[in-house]
């Protein structure tokens, strides 16, 4: 009889898993989306992810703002796909997509374009 209930249990341990992983992939592609749509803005995000560190240069971040080239400048000789890459991965004290959880590669290579454009 225990080895029964065992399995009953077992069975619907994995059944739940698998209703919730299904869910999950279905949220995620309505999520994924959402992100490639138009309507991603690039300075909100920046605000809401990006801002903490690159408006302080904390933990080495380079600062985003008016005149603060230079800061990119190192970075941006490796080139624009290393740098997008860096950001996507996370690099020294950077974590991966800089704690834009909800990003995706595009929306990060957007959000690098926008801090080194501001950056002029």
């Amino acid at each position: 009889m225990l080895r029964i209930s065992q399995l009953l249990k077992a069975i619907l341990v994995a059944t739940t898993a698998a209703g919730a992983t299904a869910s999950l992939a279905d949220s995620a592609e309505i999520l994924q989306l959402a992100q490639v749509s138009d309507g991603f803005d690039a300075e909100a995000k920046y605000m809401a992810s990006c801002f903490a560190c690159h408006s302080t240069g904390a933990a080495g971040a380079p600062k985003v703002g008016a005149g603060m080239m230079s800061e990119w400048e190192p970075r941006m000789d490796k080139g624009m796909d290393a740098v997008v890459a860096n950001a996507i991965n996370g690099v020294n004290a950077m974590p991966a997509k800089g704690l834009c959880f909800d990003c995706n590669d595009d929306d990060i290579r957007a959000l690098v374009t926008y801090m080194l454009e501001t950056s002029m």
